[in-house]
């Protein structure tokens, strides 16, 4: 089975600060795998290059058997253009701490924006997809409202919907609950784990330790730019074998 993410010595520097040191891993069709760690250590980066928003320094990464914005040739890797790279990028779905939402559009205009513009979807055909998508994530009366009219967990809800738009075969969550109110957590937990259910392959930043212990097929720790430590979510959260998963963890869990 060909991996859906495949990371091989992923190395990626800004200036003089390494972010990441040689990141190996490999995400399988219908996996969630959730990324931990603290702040600064390369999360959000590495998450950033799977869809080729970083471009990377060293290594390969490569989604469903495709190198992430570049073609080899013979020995050589050739950067693609950015029409190609925005192309190939369609297919992945990217959901940010910040919901990013167009203001003078509604909730439907928002998730049928991308598919019309860029897929060059029929407007008929874009509004049934949103609309039942817009159910989906139980705002199907909020259709016709402003981001402006909407809580912050109805937002990133949105936000899901607009990137399910656009048929990805893997998505990407950015510590989607980070800048929610904590009584909007669950509802934005609770469309993330029907669309673990569902069957959808996603690779997910998060604090949450709860949803990485029930949801996750992986989990894995970064800290300082490397993978410290990965494995089942029984292994890495309730028995850490490295003393930097059980000192980060000590703290996240009595948060919790």
């Amino acid at each position: 089975m060909t991996a859906m993410v495949k990371a091989e010595g992923v190395c990626k520097r800004f200036g003089n600060l390494e972010v990441l040191k040689g990141i190996d891993l490999e995400v399988q069709p219908g996996e969630v795998t959730c990324i931990i760690g603290p702040s600064g250590s390369g999360k959000s980066t590495f998450l950033r290059c799977i869809n080729h928003l970083e471009k990377v320094d060293a290594g390969r990464l490569s989604v469903d058997g495709e190198l992430v914005g570049y073609r080899q040739k013979g020995d050589k890797l050739y950067e693609l253009k950015e029409n190609e790279v925005a192309h190939k990028r369609r297919e992945i779905g990217m959901v940010f701490q910040r919901f990013n939402l167009f203001p003078h559009m509604t909730a439907l205009e928002n998730v049928i924006e991308a598919p019309i513009q860029v897929k060059g979807e029929s407007k008929a055909a874009a509004r049934e997809l949103g609309t039942a998508l817009l159910h989906q994530v139980g705002l199907g009366d909020k259709a016709k409202s402003y981001p402006r009219q909407l809580s912050g967990g109805q937002q990133q809800r949105v936000a899901i919907a607009r990137a399910l738009a656009m048929r990805p075969k893997l998505m990407l969550f950015d510590e989607p609950t980070s800048a929610l109110d904590p009584e909007l957590v669950g509802e934005v937990l609770g469309v993330m784990r029907q669309l673990a259910k569902d069957g959808m392959t996603m690779v997910v930043v998060t604090h949450e330790m709860e949803f990485a212990r029930e949801v996750a097929d992986s989990v894995v720790f970064m800290d300082g730019g490397v993978v410290v430590e990965a494995g089942n979510p029984e292994d890495v959260i309730r028995s850490p074998k490295h003393e930097r998963t059980k000192a980060f963890l000590s703290r996240v869990l009595r948060k919790d």
